[in-house]
């Protein structure tokens, strides 16, 4: 995935009220971007850092720009935006790129579903194979060398888990897949020590039946895309 339009050049100077982030252009201009990621973003925003802003064309927004790209100073790109991981995970898809998902004729989007009035990420069908509801979640925290989901305690992913699991009890298949925004992990993990509830049910879903897959990104300033499938470790 190409970015739409080019990415501008800044150095991060804070990000705070948990979707605002101050940047101080190449130019020397101070803005404020919109930050499209609830979580916690650790390890993901520091001071200093490089980062990379795309541009609105909507001139009655209120914010022009939208915080995309980060460089670390370990020299690791990191997808920001949270709400590309479903446009990657579309395409990878639709690409056969992700092998385990290859074969269906048809792909739906935020198709209603379940018993909690949810919506999955992805509903793929075709003649003769049962069902495969795709649930997204982007994956950018980095501790020691290993990616961990959730970064905060996540309510709503519990509710995925659940519907994920009626989905399998209804014969037809159910997936959660791991979209990594984050070129320093090789590996995934639940996040035990961040979300206990999350983790148990994770192990409940795996239990009966929902798979799991995780698959990292290449990321530069000018695009992102689905290039290599991680390990993820139970």
């Amino acid at each position: 995935m190409e970015f739409p339009l080019p990415l501008i050049k800044g150095k991060l100077l804070k990000r705070y009220k948990r979707f605002l982030a101050d940047v101080e252009l190449e130019s020397g201009e101070l803005v404020t971007a919109h930050c499209p990621n609830t979580g916690s973003m650790t390890g993901c925003s520091e001071p200093g850092w490089e980062v990379w802003l795309s541009p609105s064309t909507n001139p009655k927004r209120k914010l022009a720009y939208t915080w995309e790209v980060v460089l670390t100073n370990q020299q690791h790109w990191i997808g920001i935006n949270t709400h590309r991981a479903n446009a990657l995970a579309k395409e990878a898809i639709q690409s056969d790129l992700i092998k385990e998902l290859s074969g269906y004729e048809k792909i739906k989007a935020e198709v209603k579903y379940g018993f909690e009035n949810s919506r999955i990420d992805f509903l793929l069908s075709s003649p003769n194979k049962p069902d495969c509801f795709v649930e997204v979640k982007s994956v950018t925290l980095l501790e020691n060398e290993v990616g961990f989901f959730p970064d905060a305690k996540t309510a709503r992913g519990l509710k995925h888990l659940r519907e994920l699991q009626h989905i399998i009890k209804q014969g037809k298949r159910a997936v959660l897949l791991f979209c990594v925004q984050h070129t320093g992990i090789e590996n995934v993990q639940v996040a035990e020590h961040i979300d206990p509830a999350y983790a148990k049910e994770l192990k409940l879903a795996i239990k009966n039946g929902v798979e799991v897959l995780c698959y990292g990104n290449a990321i530069n300033s000018e695009k992102i895309y689905i290039n290599q499938s991680l390990t993820f470790n139970n």
